[in-house]
Protein backbone atom coordinates (compact mmCIF):
# COMPACT_ATOMS: atom_id res chain seq x y z
CA UNK A 1 0.00 0.00 0.00
CA UNK A 2 1.15 3.71 -0.91
CA UNK A 3 2.38 4.60 2.64
CA UNK A 4 1.55 8.70 1.96
CA UNK A 5 -2.07 7.81 1.84
CA UNK A 6 -1.92 5.93 5.23
CA UNK A 7 -4.26 3.51 3.89
CA UNK A 8 -3.27 1.21 7.14
CA UNK A 9 -3.95 3.97 9.88
CA UNK A 10 -7.35 4.17 7.85
CA UNK A 11 -8.25 0.10 8.20
CA UNK A 12 -6.93 -0.24 11.71
CA UNK A 13 -9.23 3.03 12.97
CA UNK A 14 -12.32 1.50 11.17
CA UNK A 15 -12.45 4.74 8.80
CA UNK A 16 -11.68 2.45 5.80
CA UNK A 17 -13.73 -0.88 5.95
CA UNK A 18 -13.40 -1.95 2.28
CA UNK A 19 -10.06 -2.50 0.34
CA UNK A 20 -10.54 -1.97 -3.49
CA UNK A 21 -8.82 -2.98 -6.70
CA UNK A 22 -9.46 -1.36 -9.76
CA UNK A 23 -7.29 -3.58 -12.66
CA UNK A 24 -7.17 -3.32 -16.64
CA UNK A 25 -7.09 -6.97 -16.22
CA UNK A 26 -8.98 -9.95 -14.31
CA UNK A 27 -5.34 -10.32 -11.92
CA UNK A 28 -5.17 -11.61 -8.33
CA UNK A 29 -7.36 -11.67 -6.22
CA UNK A 30 -10.08 -11.68 -9.07
CA UNK A 31 -12.25 -14.88 -8.75
CA UNK A 32 -9.55 -15.98 -5.70
CA UNK A 33 -10.83 -13.60 -2.30
CA UNK A 34 -13.09 -15.89 -0.29
CA UNK A 35 -15.19 -15.00 2.68
CA UNK A 36 -12.95 -16.19 5.45
CA UNK A 37 -9.82 -15.11 3.77
CA UNK A 38 -7.11 -13.21 5.77
CA UNK A 39 -5.80 -10.49 4.41
CA UNK A 40 -2.44 -9.31 5.75
CA UNK A 41 -1.48 -5.30 4.64
CA UNK A 42 2.04 -3.63 4.23
CA UNK A 43 3.08 -0.37 3.33
CA UNK A 44 5.60 -0.33 -0.21
CA UNK A 45 8.96 -1.39 1.38
CA UNK A 46 8.11 -1.97 5.31
CA UNK A 47 7.01 -4.49 7.27
CA UNK A 48 3.77 -6.52 6.94
CA UNK A 49 1.72 -4.91 10.08
CA UNK A 50 -2.17 -5.23 10.08
CA UNK A 51 -4.71 -8.55 9.12
CA UNK A 52 -8.21 -9.14 9.04
CA UNK A 53 -10.55 -10.83 7.64
CA UNK A 54 -13.05 -10.90 4.68
CA UNK A 55 -16.48 -10.50 5.64
CA UNK A 56 -17.54 -10.28 1.60
CA UNK A 57 -16.40 -9.91 -1.38
CA UNK A 58 -17.70 -8.11 -4.55
CA UNK A 59 -16.77 -8.12 -8.22
CA UNK A 60 -17.89 -6.20 -10.69
CA UNK A 61 -16.60 -6.31 -14.39
CA UNK A 62 -17.16 -4.08 -17.51
CA UNK A 63 -16.68 -0.78 -15.79
CA UNK A 64 -18.41 2.59 -17.28
CA UNK A 65 -18.48 6.03 -15.70
CA UNK A 66 -22.44 5.08 -14.75
CA UNK A 67 -21.33 2.13 -13.20
CA UNK A 68 -18.24 3.36 -11.45
CA UNK A 69 -20.02 6.63 -10.05
CA UNK A 70 -22.73 3.53 -9.09
CA UNK A 71 -20.27 2.18 -6.73
CA UNK A 72 -18.68 5.08 -5.61
CA UNK A 73 -21.91 6.27 -4.11
CA UNK A 74 -22.99 3.24 -2.34
CA UNK A 75 -19.40 1.94 -1.36
CA UNK A 76 -16.97 4.87 -1.21
CA UNK A 77 -17.25 5.74 2.44
CA UNK A 78 -15.63 3.03 3.16
CA UNK A 79 -13.29 2.43 0.37
CA UNK A 80 -12.22 5.79 0.82
CA UNK A 81 -13.03 7.23 -1.75
CA UNK A 82 -15.69 9.62 -2.98
CA UNK A 83 -17.63 9.91 -6.01
CA UNK A 84 -15.80 12.49 -7.53
CA UNK A 85 -15.35 13.52 -11.03
CA UNK A 86 -11.62 12.60 -10.62
CA UNK A 87 -12.15 9.67 -8.92
CA UNK A 88 -14.88 8.20 -11.41
CA UNK A 89 -12.96 8.94 -14.27
CA UNK A 90 -9.59 7.08 -13.06
CA UNK A 91 -11.80 4.29 -12.20
CA UNK A 92 -13.68 4.80 -15.40
CA UNK A 93 -10.08 3.63 -16.91
CA UNK A 94 -10.12 0.08 -15.44
CA UNK A 95 -12.38 -2.86 -16.45
CA UNK A 96 -12.36 -4.70 -13.35
CA UNK A 97 -13.49 -3.57 -9.54
CA UNK A 98 -13.05 -6.16 -6.59
CA UNK A 99 -14.55 -4.89 -3.30
CA UNK A 100 -13.38 -6.88 -0.06
CA UNK A 101 -15.29 -6.11 2.98
CA UNK A 102 -12.72 -6.21 6.03
CA UNK A 103 -13.40 -7.53 9.48
CA UNK A 104 -11.77 -8.34 12.89
CA UNK A 105 -8.98 -5.98 11.52
CA UNK A 106 -5.89 -5.54 13.94
CA UNK A 107 -2.50 -4.59 14.48
CA UNK A 108 0.42 -7.70 14.86
CA UNK A 109 3.68 -8.20 15.39
CA UNK A 110 5.65 -7.10 11.98
CA UNK A 111 7.27 -9.16 9.63
CA UNK A 112 9.17 -9.43 6.18
CA UNK A 113 7.78 -11.58 3.60
CA UNK A 114 9.48 -13.09 0.75
CA UNK A 115 8.34 -12.14 -2.73
CA UNK A 116 10.44 -14.48 -4.62
CA UNK A 117 8.34 -16.03 -7.58
CA UNK A 118 5.95 -13.70 -7.08
CA UNK A 119 7.36 -10.49 -9.08
CA UNK A 120 8.60 -7.84 -6.87
CA UNK A 121 5.96 -5.06 -8.14
CA UNK A 122 3.09 -7.62 -6.76
CA UNK A 123 0.37 -5.57 -5.23
CA UNK A 124 -1.17 -8.55 -4.12
CA UNK A 125 0.18 -12.10 -3.35
CA UNK A 126 -2.41 -15.10 -2.27
CA UNK A 127 -0.71 -18.52 -0.01
CA UNK A 128 -2.44 -20.90 1.38
CA UNK A 129 0.03 -20.54 4.65
CA UNK A 130 1.32 -17.09 5.36
CA UNK A 131 3.86 -18.91 7.04
CA UNK A 132 5.16 -19.90 2.99
CA UNK A 133 6.51 -16.13 2.77
CA UNK A 134 7.62 -15.06 5.64
CA UNK A 135 11.15 -14.48 5.89
CA UNK A 136 13.32 -15.84 8.14
CA UNK A 137 16.17 -13.01 9.92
Amino acid sequence: MKRSRKLITKILSGEKTIESRWYVNRICPWDRINVGDTVYFKDSGELVTAKANVSKALQFKNLSPGSVKDILKTYGKGIGMEPSEKNIKWCATKNYCILIFLEGVHEIEPFAIDKTGFGLMSAWIMVDDVNKIKRRE
